[in-house]
């Protein structure tokens, strides 16, 4: 089991546009983050209606075929309206790490308080499958504790100017180790293991 975060992100940094809000959840100019998910002519084996280029599908369907749980941000929770009950993943439970008073979750979701709890109840309900995690303050979260063993960035060829960084303040610099990097029409998926 791996915890692993794959995100879209721009040249200058940002995996949304300025002034991410619950009605705008991708911020000013931030959905052109996702253009890749559907210009493509391969339909995802993993993601209804997703349809990649031939390179995109190899990689995002190597990826979201490994997960077994999700664990999310309440900031990406709350902007992307509880994923109505459910989960972002079509086949990979929830877990909601939050600090402020916990939403109704439903019966598909689970609320926890640390990144600790939340990465022991995700290995728990993935078995022998990954950990993905969704949003940037979880990312960190697991990078801070140690937890975080893979990271791919999405990389779009744009500039967003502002918007939500991919990686928060780090009290140090941290090595990475590149595992691959595959170049695809309007994004270049690069992914690092994380040395512990």
């Amino acid at each position: 089991m791996s915890v692993i975060a794959a995100l879209s992100v721009s040249v200058d940094g940002f995996v949304t546009g300025p002034d991410p809000s619950p009605e705008q959840a991708l911020g000013r100019g931030g959905q052109r983050l996702f253009d890749w998910y559907f210009d493509g002519d391969v339909p995802s084996t993993v993601f209804d209606g997703f349809r990649l280029s031939a390179p995109s599908a190899a990689v995002f369907d190597a990826l979201a075929s490994r997960d077994g749980a999700v664990i999310c941000g309440r900031t990406t929770y709350d902007h992307s309206g509880g994923f109505g009950g459910g989960s972002p993943h079509p086949t990979a439970p929830l877990l909601l790490l939050t600090h402020r008073p916990a939403p109704e979750a439903s019966a598909a979701q689970t609320v926890v308080g640390t990144i600790e709890e939340a990465v022991a109840r995700a290995a728990e309900i993935a078995g022998d499958r990954d950990v993905a995690l969704m949003g940037t303050g979880v990312t960190a979260a697991a990078l801070r504790a140690g937890l975080l063993d893979e990271v791919t960035l999405h990389q779009v060829p744009i500039l967003l100017g502002g918007g939500t960084p991919f990686f928060h303040a780090l009290p140090e610099a941290r090595e990475l180790e590149r595992v691959s990097v595959v170049e695809a029409p309007g994004v270049t998926h690069l992914t690092f293991r994380v040395p512990r």
